[in-house]
């Protein structure tokens, strides 16, 4: 049976025990766009192809031929992600929740400050401050 290259990186990405999230982690891809190589929705090109081998460290042809592909019947050890995979790993979660947090502590004052508009506005308008406001703006005609 002819399995496709895509078929072939899932196969030695799950005899690995790494996980979709791991590997685009590993090759700075999302999550979707590394689901796309194993669905085979896109084209690998050589550099892609290299590194994804690379990642799980085998040679590019065992992705490419059949042949290298082990049978069901022999037990595969899954390989034990290195040191330095779980440091990028980590790395790279470490990164996403600092992005997280800051685009978090900007809505934070995005909030803060309407808050703060709508305050002054109310507090003017109780003081009766509020018409001056209303009556400075210019109306455009429609």
């Amino acid at each position: 049976m002819k399995t496709s290259v895509s078929e072939r990186i899932r196969l030695q990405r799950l005899q690995r025990g790494y996980s979709q999230e791991n590997m685009a982690d590993l090759l700075s891809l999302s999550t979707t766009a590394y689901g796309d190589i194993e669905r085979g929705k896109t084209d690998l090109t050589l550099s892609r192809l290299t590194q994804i081998a690379q990642v799980l460290n085998v040679s590019p042809l065992i992705l490419l031929t059949d042949e290298a592909i082990p049978t069901p019947a022999v037990e595969v050890v899954p390989a034990e992600p290195t040191v330095e995979h779980e440091l990028e790993t980590l790395r790279l979660t470490i990164e996403k929740q600092q992005l997280e947090i800051e685009k978090l502590r900007l809505e934070v004052e995005n909030y803060k400050r309407k808050y703060e508009d709508r305050i002054a506005f109310e507090l003017a308008r109780a003081l009766g401050l509020g018409q001056n406001l209303e009556q400075s703006r210019q109306r455009i005609g429609f």
